[in-house]
């Protein structure tokens, strides 16, 4: 159930709804836009007869949520999420951002070169893996804290933001000082528990799609996050599994526009796990920021074909710098900045 304010309520109006709404058994998640504030209630809303709240005084409008989503639906915020972060830069709204770094930390001469170059380019954003959930036992596993800590220097050195993947919910804590944004992969999509234990930390989540999960699988696994109160949550598209073998996933490119019109959440593109291959990445890239993405995570790499893993589709640090340039006027087409 939703619950729309009047422009003009008061506190004292808000507080007295939100009163009414916990003494009927649900529980209450707040937000404020520009022009109004909502009030969504969470729980056995079934039962609830909506004329108890529409007479209350500041109250504009109530109305049931048909879809299983209720915080992530875009009635619970009309003017979109724009997630913000501690350097500056911003995940949603007018601009797209962008994120660069290799698929794995390896060393320090890496992240260092990779982070200037994510700089020199205009990205604000310095992703890299140093847990890594590999296929096979026997390959790369990631630094652990480690590379965090020498990702966090050259963030740090450059003015950059980091994201770096979560594995399960102990590397919560000791990534804490390390990260400004979790990322939960596509592995752990419908793991609920990490799912749970990230919406009790006030640091924004990207989440990628499963490589088998429909789009309303994926709103309603970001739902776990929201309901612990942790609202800064990214959707990414990383790409599905489907009969198609040209590439190693096919990148749903439909997707964006679709969770654009269902969700208030950001969207990410991840043209490089879309597509597995480095000369499909620009153009998907491109296709992505036309079809509204509001940021792009791309892989790149000083050498990229001598990349610890995934040098497939991971791309050079000058085609990184000509990709931004080219995606500059995409942008500025749709009526965007980047």
């Amino acid at each position: 159930m939703i619950v729309a304010m009047q422009e003009n309520a008061t506190e004292e109006q808000i507080d007295a709804v939100i009163d009414v709404m916990l003494e009927s058994g649900v529980n209450v998640h707040r937000t404020t836009g520009a022009m109004q504030t909502i009030l969504a209630a969470v729980g056995p809303t079934a039962g609830l007869d909506l004329s108890k709240f529409e007479v209350l005084p500041g109250v504009l409008h109530v109305h049931r949520i048909s879809s299983p989503y209720k915080l992530a639906g875009r009635a619970f915020r009309p003017d979109g999420t724009v997630v913000a972060f501690p350097n500056g830069a911003a995940i949603g709204g007018g601009k797209v951002a962008m994120i660069g770094g290799p698929c794995s930390i390896e060393n320090r001469e890496q992240i260092f070169a990779i982070a200037l170059a994510v700089k020199a380019a205009g990205g604000r954003f310095l992703r890299g893996g140093a847990f890594k959930p590999r296929s096979s036992p026997y390959s790369f596993q990631g630094l652990g804290i480690p590379g965090l800590e020498l990702m966090r220097e050259a963030a740090d050195a450059n003015g950059l933001a980091t994201v770096s993947e979560v594995m399960e919910i102990a590397q919560i804590e000791p990534m804490l000082p390390y990260v400004d944004c979790f990322q939960v992969g596509a592995r752990n999509m419908q793991n609920f528990n990490l799912l749970r234990e990230l919406g009790q930390v006030r640091k924004p989540v990207l989440l990628k799609r499963g490589i088998a999960a429909t789009i309303e699988e994926l709103l309603l696994s970001s739902e776990y996050i929201l309901s612990g109160g942790n609202y800064d949550v990214i959707l990414c598209e990383r790409g599905i599994r489907t009969y198609e073998t040209a590439t190693r996933n096919t990148m749903d490119i439909s997707a964006i526009p679709v969770l654009k019109k269902l969700s208030h959440l950001p969207v990410v593109a991840d043209p490089s796990h879309g597509t597995g291959r480095r000369d499909m990445v620009a153009p998907m890239a491109k296709a992505a920021v036309a079809a509204g993405a509001d940021a792009l995570l791309i892989e790149i790499h000083p050498n990229a074909d001598k990349a610890v893993s995934d040098a497939a589709q991971t791309m050079y640090l000058e085609d990184f710098a000509r990709l931004t340039g080219e995606l500059r006027t995409i942008a500025q087409a749709v009526g965007r900045t980047l």
